[in-house]
Protein backbone atom coordinates (compact mmCIF):
# COMPACT_ATOMS: atom_id res chain seq x y z
CA UNK A 1 0.00 0.00 0.00
CA UNK A 2 1.46 3.43 -0.87
CA UNK A 3 0.63 6.82 0.82
CA UNK A 4 0.58 10.19 -0.54
CA UNK A 5 1.30 13.23 1.74
CA UNK A 6 -0.71 15.94 0.15
CA UNK A 7 -3.54 18.23 1.96
CA UNK A 8 -3.70 14.90 3.55
CA UNK A 9 -2.46 11.92 3.88
CA UNK A 10 -4.53 9.75 0.87
CA UNK A 11 -3.46 6.13 -0.62
CA UNK A 12 -2.30 5.99 -4.11
CA UNK A 13 -1.15 3.42 -6.51
CA UNK A 14 1.95 3.11 -7.86
CA UNK A 15 1.70 4.29 -11.41
CA UNK A 16 -0.72 7.16 -10.02
CA UNK A 17 2.23 8.69 -7.75
CA UNK A 18 3.43 12.30 -8.38
CA UNK A 19 6.97 12.61 -7.52
CA UNK A 20 6.19 16.08 -6.12
CA UNK A 21 4.77 15.16 -3.06
CA UNK A 22 6.41 12.49 -0.24
CA UNK A 23 5.25 9.43 -0.34
CA UNK A 24 5.41 6.15 1.35
CA UNK A 25 5.13 2.61 1.09
CA UNK A 26 4.74 -0.44 2.57
CA UNK A 27 5.12 -4.18 0.07
CA UNK A 28 5.53 -7.52 0.63
CA UNK A 29 8.09 -9.24 -0.89
CA UNK A 30 5.89 -10.09 -3.36
CA UNK A 31 4.15 -7.36 -4.35
CA UNK A 32 7.89 -5.68 -4.49
CA UNK A 33 8.10 -8.10 -7.29
CA UNK A 34 5.90 -6.73 -9.52
CA UNK A 35 6.71 -2.96 -9.18
CA UNK A 36 10.46 -2.76 -8.56
CA UNK A 37 11.28 -2.20 -12.45
CA UNK A 38 8.92 0.26 -12.30
CA UNK A 39 10.47 2.41 -9.96
CA UNK A 40 13.86 1.49 -11.76
CA UNK A 41 15.14 -0.32 -9.24
CA UNK A 42 18.16 -2.76 -9.89
CA UNK A 43 17.43 -6.97 -10.21
CA UNK A 44 20.41 -7.04 -7.88
CA UNK A 45 18.84 -5.34 -5.31
CA UNK A 46 15.59 -7.35 -5.64
CA UNK A 47 17.62 -10.10 -5.19
CA UNK A 48 18.97 -9.26 -2.31
CA UNK A 49 15.59 -8.47 -0.77
CA UNK A 50 14.65 -12.25 -1.42
CA UNK A 51 18.07 -13.39 0.00
CA UNK A 52 16.53 -12.25 3.55
CA UNK A 53 19.47 -9.70 3.60
CA UNK A 54 22.12 -13.01 4.34
CA UNK A 55 24.43 -11.73 1.44
CA UNK A 56 24.10 -8.11 2.24
CA UNK A 57 26.48 -6.43 4.11
CA UNK A 58 24.88 -3.39 6.79
CA UNK A 59 26.07 -0.68 4.07
CA UNK A 60 23.70 1.08 2.42
CA UNK A 61 24.19 0.45 -1.49
CA UNK A 62 24.11 4.19 -2.80
CA UNK A 63 22.94 4.24 -6.95
CA UNK A 64 22.39 7.28 -9.03
CA UNK A 65 18.64 8.34 -8.04
CA UNK A 66 17.97 5.66 -4.61
CA UNK A 67 19.31 4.43 -1.90
CA UNK A 68 19.35 1.04 -0.52
CA UNK A 69 19.79 -1.37 2.50
CA UNK A 70 18.45 -4.91 4.36
CA UNK A 71 18.29 -4.62 7.40
CA UNK A 72 17.47 -7.03 10.43
CA UNK A 73 15.21 -5.27 13.05
CA UNK A 74 16.03 -6.93 16.53
CA UNK A 75 13.27 -7.08 19.49
CA UNK A 76 15.09 -5.58 22.47
CA UNK A 77 12.91 -7.08 24.94
CA UNK A 78 13.30 -10.46 23.17
CA UNK A 79 16.60 -10.58 21.15
CA UNK A 80 16.21 -14.57 20.86
CA UNK A 81 13.13 -14.51 18.93
CA UNK A 82 13.04 -14.54 15.17
CA UNK A 83 13.79 -11.31 14.08
CA UNK A 84 12.15 -9.25 11.19
CA UNK A 85 13.94 -8.11 8.32
CA UNK A 86 13.03 -5.05 5.74
CA UNK A 87 14.20 -3.52 2.79
CA UNK A 88 14.80 -0.08 2.86
CA UNK A 89 14.50 2.00 -0.88
CA UNK A 90 14.02 5.66 -0.64
CA UNK A 91 14.29 7.73 -3.65
CA UNK A 92 13.72 11.62 -4.13
CA UNK A 93 10.18 11.76 -2.09
CA UNK A 94 9.27 8.14 -1.88
CA UNK A 95 10.23 5.55 0.94
CA UNK A 96 9.52 2.45 0.00
CA UNK A 97 9.64 -0.21 2.65
CA UNK A 98 9.57 -4.13 1.71
CA UNK A 99 8.34 -7.05 4.24
CA UNK A 100 10.90 -9.47 3.96
CA UNK A 101 9.94 -10.46 7.28
CA UNK A 102 7.24 -9.49 9.91
CA UNK A 103 5.76 -12.47 11.58
CA UNK A 104 4.13 -9.64 14.29
CA UNK A 105 3.63 -7.06 12.37
CA UNK A 106 5.39 -4.77 14.76
CA UNK A 107 7.25 -3.35 11.74
CA UNK A 108 4.06 -2.89 9.50
CA UNK A 109 2.84 -1.07 12.54
CA UNK A 110 5.68 1.36 13.07
CA UNK A 111 5.41 2.35 9.75
CA UNK A 112 2.11 3.20 10.30
CA UNK A 113 2.28 5.08 12.79
CA UNK A 114 5.24 6.89 11.68
CA UNK A 115 2.73 8.43 8.92
CA UNK A 116 0.63 10.52 11.42
CA UNK A 117 3.87 11.81 13.25
CA UNK A 118 4.19 15.16 11.28
CA UNK A 119 1.44 17.32 9.72
CA UNK A 120 0.86 17.07 5.49
CA UNK A 121 2.11 20.31 5.47
CA UNK A 122 5.44 19.90 7.23
CA UNK A 123 6.05 16.60 5.87
CA UNK A 124 9.85 15.88 4.50
CA UNK A 125 11.16 12.89 3.37
CA UNK A 126 14.02 13.23 6.16
CA UNK A 127 11.63 13.87 8.49
CA UNK A 128 9.52 10.58 7.49
CA UNK A 129 12.10 8.05 7.46
CA UNK A 130 13.44 9.63 11.06
CA UNK A 131 9.38 8.55 12.23
CA UNK A 132 9.60 5.28 10.97
CA UNK A 133 13.08 4.58 12.77
CA UNK A 134 12.21 6.47 15.89
CA UNK A 135 8.96 3.70 15.68
CA UNK A 136 11.08 1.07 15.58
CA UNK A 137 13.51 1.69 18.55
CA UNK A 138 10.63 3.10 20.54
CA UNK A 139 10.39 0.68 23.50
CA UNK A 140 14.30 -0.20 23.68
CA UNK A 141 14.97 1.98 26.00
CA UNK A 142 12.40 0.39 28.45
CA UNK A 143 14.02 -2.80 27.48
CA UNK A 144 17.26 -1.21 28.21
CA UNK A 145 16.54 0.01 31.95
CA UNK A 146 15.01 -3.03 32.93
CA UNK A 147 18.12 -4.55 31.97
CA UNK A 148 19.80 -2.16 34.06
CA UNK A 149 17.46 -3.48 37.41
CA UNK A 150 17.77 -6.88 36.36
CA UNK A 151 21.51 -6.51 36.43
CA UNK A 152 21.41 -4.63 40.39
CA UNK A 153 18.99 -7.09 41.67
CA UNK A 154 21.77 -9.59 40.58
CA UNK A 155 24.53 -7.49 42.60
CA UNK A 156 21.99 -7.73 45.56
CA UNK A 157 22.31 -11.46 45.24
CA UNK A 158 25.75 -11.29 45.42
CA UNK A 159 25.74 -9.12 48.17
CA UNK A 160 23.15 -11.39 50.34
CA UNK A 161 25.22 -14.53 49.47
CA UNK A 162 22.03 -15.79 47.46
CA UNK A 163 23.79 -16.17 43.86
CA UNK A 164 23.14 -20.13 42.66
CA UNK A 165 25.54 -22.13 41.27
CA UNK A 166 23.60 -20.62 37.62
CA UNK A 167 24.69 -17.69 38.26
CA UNK A 168 27.81 -17.49 35.89
CA UNK A 169 25.16 -18.92 33.23
CA UNK A 170 22.75 -15.39 33.52
CA UNK A 171 25.67 -13.39 33.15
CA UNK A 172 26.83 -15.05 30.36
CA UNK A 173 23.40 -15.13 28.37
CA UNK A 174 23.28 -11.36 29.53
CA UNK A 175 26.56 -10.31 27.79
CA UNK A 176 25.32 -12.32 24.75
CA UNK A 177 22.02 -10.64 24.82
CA UNK A 178 23.39 -7.07 24.99
CA UNK A 179 25.94 -8.20 21.99
CA UNK A 180 22.99 -9.38 19.96
CA UNK A 181 21.48 -5.60 20.70
CA UNK A 182 24.78 -3.84 20.34
CA UNK A 183 25.19 -5.26 16.89
CA UNK A 184 21.58 -4.47 15.70
CA UNK A 185 22.51 -0.84 16.43
CA UNK A 186 25.92 -0.69 14.84
CA UNK A 187 23.90 -1.99 11.59
CA UNK A 188 21.21 0.65 12.49
CA UNK A 189 23.85 3.85 12.81
CA UNK A 190 25.90 2.09 9.75
CA UNK A 191 22.49 2.97 7.60
CA UNK A 192 22.27 6.48 9.57
CA UNK A 193 25.06 7.59 8.62
CA UNK A 194 25.42 6.49 4.98
CA UNK A 195 22.43 8.48 4.31
CA UNK A 196 23.36 11.50 6.07
CA UNK A 197 26.56 11.50 3.62
CA UNK A 198 23.28 12.02 1.15
CA UNK A 199 25.85 10.68 -1.97
CA UNK A 200 23.25 11.02 -4.51
CA UNK A 201 21.72 14.33 -3.10
CA UNK A 202 18.15 12.43 -2.33
CA UNK A 203 18.10 14.69 0.54
CA UNK A 204 17.29 18.71 0.99
CA UNK A 205 20.44 19.32 2.79
CA UNK A 206 18.62 22.20 5.36
CA UNK A 207 16.60 18.62 6.32
CA UNK A 208 20.06 16.55 6.62
CA UNK A 209 19.67 17.27 10.59
CA UNK A 210 16.68 14.87 11.39
CA UNK A 211 18.48 11.97 9.87
CA UNK A 212 21.78 13.41 11.87
CA UNK A 213 19.34 13.02 15.35
CA UNK A 214 18.30 9.73 14.15
CA UNK A 215 22.33 8.60 14.24
CA UNK A 216 22.37 10.17 17.60
CA UNK A 217 19.95 8.76 19.26
CA UNK A 218 20.88 5.52 18.32
CA UNK A 219 23.90 6.10 18.98
CA UNK A 220 23.01 7.17 22.96
CA UNK A 221 21.07 3.53 22.75
CA UNK A 222 24.29 2.08 21.57
CA UNK A 223 26.66 4.03 24.42
CA UNK A 224 23.86 2.38 27.41
CA UNK A 225 24.27 -0.89 25.63
CA UNK A 226 28.34 -0.75 26.12
CA UNK A 227 27.78 0.72 30.03
CA UNK A 228 25.54 -2.26 30.57
CA UNK A 229 27.96 -4.64 29.03
CA UNK A 230 30.66 -2.91 31.57
CA UNK A 231 28.42 -3.42 34.54
CA UNK A 232 28.11 -7.27 33.45
CA UNK A 233 31.72 -7.36 33.69
CA UNK A 234 31.88 -5.81 36.78
CA UNK A 235 29.36 -7.91 38.22
CA UNK A 236 31.20 -11.14 37.01
CA UNK A 237 34.88 -10.18 38.50
CA UNK A 238 32.72 -9.17 41.68
CA UNK A 239 31.63 -12.50 41.87
CA UNK A 240 34.34 -14.48 41.07
CA UNK A 241 36.18 -12.08 43.51
CA UNK A 242 33.38 -13.22 46.24
CA UNK A 243 33.95 -17.00 45.51
CA UNK A 244 37.69 -16.85 46.19
CA UNK A 245 37.01 -14.50 49.39
CA UNK A 246 34.68 -17.42 50.33
CA UNK A 247 37.01 -20.32 49.44
CA UNK A 248 39.88 -18.53 51.17
CA UNK A 249 36.91 -18.65 54.30
CA UNK A 250 36.70 -22.05 53.92
CA UNK A 251 40.28 -23.08 53.53
CA UNK A 252 41.11 -20.90 56.27
CA UNK A 253 38.76 -22.30 58.70
CA UNK A 254 40.01 -25.39 57.61
CA UNK A 255 43.61 -24.18 58.27
CA UNK A 256 42.53 -23.37 61.87
CA UNK A 257 41.17 -26.58 62.57
CA UNK A 258 43.60 -28.72 61.56
CA UNK A 259 46.29 -26.50 63.18
CA UNK A 260 43.84 -27.04 66.56
CA UNK A 261 44.27 -30.55 66.04
CA UNK A 262 47.27 -30.73 64.63
CA UNK A 263 49.05 -31.44 68.46
CA UNK A 264 46.65 -34.31 69.26
CA UNK A 265 48.45 -35.95 65.95
CA UNK A 266 52.21 -35.57 67.78
CA UNK A 267 50.39 -36.92 71.23
CA UNK A 268 49.07 -40.06 69.32
CA UNK A 269 52.44 -40.48 67.55
CA UNK A 270 54.40 -40.35 70.68
CA UNK A 271 52.38 -42.52 72.54
CA UNK A 272 51.84 -44.88 70.24
CA UNK A 273 55.54 -45.50 70.12
CA UNK A 274 54.92 -48.19 73.24
CA UNK A 275 58.34 -47.94 74.54
CA UNK A 276 59.32 -49.55 77.69
CA UNK A 277 60.50 -47.66 79.91
CA UNK A 278 57.36 -44.93 79.75
CA UNK A 279 55.47 -44.58 82.55
CA UNK A 280 52.55 -43.50 81.43
CA UNK A 281 52.08 -47.11 79.96
CA UNK A 282 51.73 -48.87 83.60
CA UNK A 283 50.31 -45.56 85.27
CA UNK A 284 46.47 -46.38 85.76
CA UNK A 285 45.43 -43.35 85.10
CA UNK A 286 47.75 -42.48 82.12
CA UNK A 287 44.76 -43.36 79.65
CA UNK A 288 42.62 -40.58 81.90
CA UNK A 289 45.36 -38.34 81.76
CA UNK A 290 45.89 -38.35 77.82
CA UNK A 291 42.03 -37.94 77.28
CA UNK A 292 42.31 -35.10 79.69
CA UNK A 293 45.75 -33.41 78.28
CA UNK A 294 44.10 -33.69 74.73
CA UNK A 295 41.01 -31.96 75.68
CA UNK A 296 42.76 -29.25 77.39
CA UNK A 297 44.90 -28.64 74.57
CA UNK A 298 42.37 -28.29 72.03
CA UNK A 299 40.51 -25.99 74.50
CA UNK A 300 43.45 -24.13 75.08
CA UNK A 301 44.37 -23.52 71.17
CA UNK A 302 40.25 -23.01 70.50
CA UNK A 303 40.74 -20.00 72.89
CA UNK A 304 43.80 -18.22 71.34
CA UNK A 305 42.61 -18.76 67.80
CA UNK A 306 38.74 -16.72 68.90
CA UNK A 307 40.77 -14.30 70.51
CA UNK A 308 43.27 -13.18 67.49
CA UNK A 309 39.69 -13.70 65.31
CA UNK A 310 41.26 -16.66 63.55
CA UNK A 311 37.95 -18.89 64.21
Amino acid sequence: MFYQFDDEVTTVEPEKIDPHYVTAGYVTLSEFENLYEGFGFSRFTFDSCRGNGESFGTAVEVYDDYSFAVLNITNAEDVYESKDCIGIFIKKNLLIVVDIADSDCSTRDGFLNSLNRYSCINITLEKLIFAFFDNLIKKDNSSIKNTAFKITKLEELVLQDKATDKFNFLLLNMKKELLILRNSYEQLIDTGKALEDNENEIFEEADLRYLSNLTDKIKRLREDIDMLRSAVDHLQDAYSSYLDLKLNHIMGVFTVVTTIFFPLTLIVGWYGMNFTNMPELTWKYGYLFVIIFSVAVVAVLTIIMKKRKWL
